[in-house]
């Protein structure tokens, strides 16, 4: 009951027909996964138009070779459905037509759309994950959504609007299903978790759509599944939530205004700027610094605060990548963390914390090291 009361939840909150919430999903990149393999279909292809994905979601499509198995085997590609791609029309320098930013190239989008029949599933990256880009507000997702809806669902052509909403969730008034989108996915240890949550993720949006992706995660004629006595984290967690997602935002704004305002450090998104996730990234230039900021982060964490993390491969990851986590929950990304793929030009993505004034400790620690010692004057 319990189990069925939460999606339900959820499922409101979303604005969506239906909901599944599960502990069985053990990522955002699993719950995305789930999502495309029960909308498409062999012959079909999807289009992803917010540019390149995160990285993890490069071998679900199939666009480089997993790094368990050394091959494509059981991605979308290894299943015959084929992948495409275009970039947002101007990113962080996009214009602005009667003060909105324009976000989608509505052109190449038209143009994929009525050269390729096949394309099924158009697939939009709300967060920037590891782009230098611009995450994508709701009224530009609205945007696309009333396009596609008008120019080709009510003509007919039955596309499905999916959207990856990790770190999204609850930072504006409404969510990508409120205006339009038929899919969306995320994970529980970001922002619906609330950071109680020990795992999980979650899927919602159309209810035949949330049944195809159910499918997929279980088998047919499969349903529910254990709830292993922890939905009272779950449920707790959803209910901390808000609190927690504001106190991220105000953390992250707190890294804006002094990485970028005082230190010249470049800030995606600037301070002051209009925000739709609770990611802040930071450009800084230098592996070193990089490295540097991430050990911060993990001495001031509460977990693991003696641990000093270094840069490896990780499964998912097609470059070396840094993570600073010491977080209650393992890899919590809503309590207090940072990460960066080790790569030019060496952007560190902080996300979450309980309280802003975290990231205010992190900042100090962060400036008496050597590798920011330019800084110390100020």
């Amino acid at each position: 009951m319990g189990r069925e009361k939460l999606d339900a939840i959820v499922a409101e909150l979303m604005g969506a027909e239906k909901a599944l919430v599960r502990l069985q999903l053990f990522s955002g990149t699993h719950a995305i996964a789930s999502a495309l393999f029960g909308s498409l279909r062999p012959g079909q292809n999807m289009l992803c138009v917010s540019g390149h994905p995160y990285d993890t979601l490069e071998e679900v499509i199939g666009q480089r070779p997993g790094s368990q198995t050394g091959s494509t085997v059981g991605s979308l590609l290894d299943w015959g459905i084929g992948y495409k791609e275009l970039d947002l029309l101007h990113g962080l320098d996009a214009k602005k037509i009667n003060g909105d930013i324009v976000a989608f190239d509505f052109k190449a989008i038209d143009e994929a759309l009525h050269n390729d029949p096949t394309i099924k599933l158009v697939h939009i990256q709300r967060s920037c994950g590891y782009s230098w880009r611009a995450s994508i507000p709701i009224k530009e997702i609205k945007r696309l959504c009333n396009h596609i809806n008008n120019e080709y669902k009510n003509k007919g052509r039955n596309i499905i609007i999916f959207v990856d909403n990790c770190y999204g969730e609850l930072v504006e008034d409404e969510e990508p299903c409120h205006v339009g989108a038929d899919l969306v996915a995320g994970s529980l240890i970001k922002n619906l978790g609330g950071t109680l949550a020990p795992s999980g993720g979650y899927i919602a949006g159309k209810g035949h759509l949330v049944d195809a992706a159910t499918v997929h995660l279980s088998a047919p004629g499969v349903d529910g599944g254990a709830t292993f006595n922890l939905y009272r984290h779950l449920f707790q967690g959803l209910f901390m939530a808000p609190c927690i997602v504001g106190e991220s935002l105000k953390g992250a704004e707190l890294v804006s205004e002094v990485m970028n305002n005082q230190l010249g450090y470049p800030c995606n998104p600037p301070p002051g700027s209009h925000r739709t996730d609770i990611i802040q990234a930071v450009q800084l230039g230098d592996r070193k610094r990089l490295i540097s900021f991430c050990e911060s982060v993990q001495k001031k964490s509460p977990v693991g605060a003696h641990i000093r993390p270094i840069p490896g491969f990780s499964p998912g990851y097609g470059d070396e990548v840094i993570f600073a986590d010491g977080t209650f929950i393992d890899g919590s990304t809503l309590e207090l963390s940072a990460d960066g793929p080790l790569r030019e030009p060496f952007v560190v993505f902080t996300q979450g914390c309980t309280h802003w004034t975290h990231w205010a400790l992190v900042l100090e620690e962060t400036l008496s090291r050597p590798a920011f010692q330019q800084h110390a004057n100020k």
